[in-house]
């Protein structure tokens, strides 16, 4: 297996973890933004290489050609995907392509007033990133029919997991517990992503899935819980509409839904390794004593 991801953030360093697990010959390639990214990388045994999404990457061409499996973990742009503009042609000369993966997020359902939700449910995105995610979905739908590949989009919640979760804004305090009546958050951890990634690409699924946890839950509700977990006291709540926020912070508040799961779970098997915020925060607590 030749596994190259575009963007080698947080999910993708999980999902490359599994993939080796699962796999005894994985090659694995990243593109990353800066040669400091791109040292460390390298230290971890993946092949770095540069790309900001606004020219081809110098050194990208060769690896791509080669690549069994790629996922794109990168936000589009106004234009569209970074990727599919960029390297287009390098992925067309990927003869030996078995399988692609997109990264989108549960942004792409706007609204639907906290009530639950499948992959069925109409795309009335509220927000223009979440626009640029419904065109790009469909972009990478219609050239993944055209290669005859097939492609998994990963429709992802609310990520966390060890080095970026409530414990660390607590300890920062930056931690604040808006509450906002009815208003709820599918979260997912990053060793899912990971895990279901991996065992995507082994069985080349096909199709659109959701990816959270089975337990939708108000956000003032984990960080008491997290609170609690660490022996101290949560900050006080604040009403939403005293809080203030920037339009981006207040904009993730726009959207109350729960967003099923069971689709993917069904297409591979399985159940989560954190099926709620309870076992994730805990798994998150043991990494660190």
């Amino acid at each position: 297996m030749n596994a190259l991801f575009f963007g080698f953030g947080f999910s993708s360093a999980a999902a490359a973890k599994a993939l080796r697990i699962d796999s005894h010959i994985v090659n694995i390639c990243g593109t990353v933004r800066s040669i400091e990214k791109a040292e460390r990388l390298s230290a971890a045994g993946v092949t770095p290489h540069l790309f900001d999404g606004t020219a081809p990457g110098d050194t990208l061409g060769p690896d791509l050609r080669a690549a069994t499996h790629v996922i794109f973990s990168i936000a589009p742009g106004p234009d569209g995907d970074p990727a599919l503009l960029q390297h287009r042609a390098d992925l067309d000369a990927a003869t030996g392509l078995e399988w692609l993966c997109y990264y989108s997020t549960v942004g792409v359902y706007g609204d639907f007033g906290g009530t639950w939700i499948d992959e069925s449910a109409p795309l009335v995105p509220r927000n223009e990133r979440s626009d640029r995610r419904v065109a790009a979905e469909q972009a990478w739908r219609d050239y993944a029919a055209a290669r005859g590949v097939p492609l998994t989009i990963l429709r992802l919640a609310g990520i966390y997991g060890p080095g970026r979760s409530t414990f660390d804004k607590l300890e920062q305090g930056t931690s604040r517990r808006i509450a906002k009546p009815g208003q709820v958050f599918n979260r997912i951890h990053v060793d899912d992503i990971g895990r279901v990634t991996a065992l995507a690409a082994a069985a080349r699924l096909n199709g659109t899935f959701n990816l959270g946890d089975d337990e939708p839950a108000p956000p003032q509700d984990v960080i008491k819980h997290a609170a609690d977990l660490l022996g101290i006291e949560p900050p006080p709540e604040q009403a939403f509409v005293e809080a203030a926020m920037t339009p981006m912070q207040a904009s993730f508040y726009a959207d109350n839904k729960r967003c099923s799961n069971a689709a993917i779970k069904q297409a591979l098997g399985i159940e989560l390794l954190y099926p709620t915020y309870r076992e994730g925060l805990a798994q998150i607590l043991e990494t660190r004593q």
